[in-house]
């Protein structure tokens, strides 16, 4: 898959010159290696393009990942795909399960010999010990256009709220969440069909290409300082950001399916009973928010609170997903039903 880049990758500049210093701790070295040796922080999927593309150009000193999770019915201790495959290729790994005050895990670090260290979806905060043990510091690929969406899922939440174009930003990591300086940024159009899968895949490929070419660059990439007054955030989702907004416009609704589509996935209501959705697009109609406009072989047209969607596939609970004529003439589901109406509740 293309990453469809939208401009080339290019240093930012910064009046002041030099690496920007995290507060309260030395700011890295300006001038790094000529061939620096990586310490990778990343725990899912997302991560694996990542680490191949450094340990096929540069030298991966230590892989850090989360600890392994039970998994499945049988919860089955499972390590996550980066520890997996670390393991797979002999690399040296540590899962910690904590960094604040682990002076032990400092000190793996440390004597790993590590000039610089990059995180990729890694999933903890970094303290300001840890983050001034390598010489580089840290660089950090977040899959975003900084400062917008930072946080913990910006693929998701830059597809919810229907943006065109987003991007990769290779930062130098500091204390806060994702605030530290951009050393390179590149843009990336979203494709219209696209959902958090395919953008992921996408951004993936990109912020591996990226990565690469920072760390090539280090010591001559100038750092820019983010514009705090024009951070968006992205929170990590919860089970609540998957359910229908009827009242929202079609386009809304499926921008919601569209970020949703990995997890929680799109889920609606009939008399309190859950239905999971899938193959959710625009189509012309009007009615009342969850009102059912046509039941046809091209699936359930659901009116919006403009406009309306149509649904292709419905999977009740309990049960396997099926086409959504067929569930909607098993179920009694005609034109004029009601689809549950659920509004998200008010802080």
């Amino acid at each position: 898959m293309g990453t469809g880049a939208a401009s080339g990758a290019e240093p930012v500049t910064n009046p002041a010159g030099g690496r920007a210093a995290v507060q309260g701790q030395p700011a890295p070295s300006t001038a790094g290696p000529a061939s620096p040796r990586v310490a990778f922080f990343g725990s899912p999927a997302f991560s694996l393009p990542v680490l191949e593309a450094i340990r096929e150009q540069f030298e991966v000193v230590l892989v850090v990942a989360q600890p392994d999770k039970p998994v499945g019915r049988g919860l089955r201790l499972t390590p996550p795909p980066v520890a997996a495959r670390a393991a797979e290729l002999g690399l040296p790994l540590a899962q910690p399960q904590k960094l604040r005050r682990n002076t032990d895990f400092e000190a793996t670090l440390r004597d790993s010999g590590a000039d610089v260290a990059v995180t990729c979806a890694y999933g903890k905060i970094l303290p300001g010990s840890l983050l001034a043990v390598p010489s580089s510091g840290f660089l950090n690929t977040h899959t975003s256009l900084l400062p917008a969406y930072r946080g913990a899922a910006p693929i998701q939440w830059a597809l919810i709220r229907g943006e065109t174009v987003t991007g990769t930003t290779i930062m130098q990591t500091d204390v806060g969440m994702d605030t530290g300086p951009i050393l390179l940024q590149e843009e990336m159009p979203i494709e219209p069909a696209w959902t958090s899968l395919e953008l992921s895949a996408a951004l993936s490929t990109q912020a591996a290409r990226l990565i690469v070419e920072a760390l090539f660059r280090i010591g001559t990439l100038v750092p820019r300082a983010q514009d705090d007054a024009r951070a968006t955030h992205a929170p990590m989702l919860i089970k609540e950001d998957g359910f229908v907004r009827w009242t929202d416009t079609a386009a809304g609704v499926v921008n919601r399916y569209r970020g949703v589509a990995a997890w929680p996935q799109t889920t609606a209501f009939l008399q309190g009973a859950r239905l999971k959705l899938e193959g959710l697009g625009v189509t012309e109609g009007r009615g009342q928010p969850g009102e059912v406009l046509d039941v046809s072989e091209a699936g359930l047209s659901v009116a919006c609170g403009q406009g309306a969607v149509l649904i292709r596939s419905v999977q009740p609970e309990a049960r396997k997903a099926q086409p959504a004529h067929l569930w909607a003439q098993a179920a009694g589901i005609q034109p004029g039903a009601r689809l549950d109406v659920w509004e998200p509740p008010r802080p």
